[in-house]
């Protein structure tokens, strides 16, 4: 008989510590679905209650104003196009959570970004942390989503803050760690605090770094929306998901489309923000 080596039950332990905060934070989880998803459903009903056709002119002259004339046709021209195509409301839907998603994960990843940068032993324990985070497949995310918030877009803002949030963070200690050692010495000389020097010095010149990262944050989270169809997310990714089920190529073509022009008009804005940053 064969000897067998015994499988480490790595499985059961991760179900079990995730049963226990389950149970544990079940208050906390709930209150906070509560609120996402007040909030969620207030930002896409106050834009579906616009007129397609004023939100596709006010996007069209934000676009103008950041990314000049070409980027704003394009943007017009897109959106009519799925309005036409009778998908503004998932497409509002997932522009909604790709918004709420990055602001989240912006507003906890710039902090500890600022923190990696500043301290070097957080940063040795974060950076294999974001190494850890961005090779595991995004379907993982899915799993303890549904646990803490059931099936909805609560789960799938969840999951997609948790794999949009590394380059942020990533991006942010970049950028700082990389500020020339002449303009930390030359604030050092004019007696500056760190927190002057961070909020005068490092901050300001890191700016075009950290809006990469937002960029990067936005496509992750844009990804991560369509694949969170499968736990109920809804949006461009649940009429993707609805065509696989029933075999109907065209509508998920469409979808499809649909995800690469919102795509499309969110990079080209944030990029532009970025290169303004950049060049000052």
């Amino acid at each position: 008989m064969a000897f067998e080596i015994p499988k480490f039950p790595l499985d059961d332990l991760i179900d079990d510590g995730l049963d226990w905060l389950t149970d544990a934070m079940a208050g906390a989880t709930k209150a906070v679905s509560r609120f996402a998803e007040t909030g969620i459903d207030a930002i896409v009903d106050g834009l579906l209650f616009l007129p397609p056709w004023l939100l596709i002119i006010v996007v069209a002259l934000v676009a103008w104003r950041i990314a000049g004339r070409r980027v704003a046709l394009f943007s017009a021209a897109g959106l009519a196009f799925l309005w036409n195509l009778r998908l503004w409301e998932p497409t509002i839907e997932t522009f909604t959570l790709v918004i709420f998603s990055t602001l989240v994960a912006v507003m906890i990843g710039l902090p500890l970004g600022i923190w990696a940068a500043l301290k070097e032993r957080v940063y040795r324990v974060i950076m294999p942390v974001l190494d850890f985070m961005q090779t595991m497949p995004a379907f993982v995310y899915l799993i303890p989503a549904i646990p803490f918030f059931g099936l909805g877009p609560v789960s799938a803002a969840f999951a997609t803050v948790i794999f949009s949030m590394p380059p942020a963070i990533r991006l942010t200690t970049l950028g700082i760690r990389q500020v020339p050692p002449d303009l930390i010495e030359a604030a050092d000389a004019f007696g500056s605090t760190p927190r002057q020097k961070l909020l005068k010095v490092q901050l300001p010149v890191a700016v075009p770094t950290i809006m990469a990262g937002v960029n990067q944050t936005i496509m992750l989270a844009l990804s991560m929306v369509v694949i969170a169809a499968m736990i109920g997310a809804g949006g461009l990714g649940g009429e993707v998901w609805k065509a696989i089920q029933r075999l109907q190529a065209g509508d998920g073509f469409e979808a499809g489309i649909a995800i690469v022009i919102l795509a499309m008009i969110l990079d080209r804005i944030t990029q532009k923000l970025a290169s303004r940053a950049e060049h000052g």
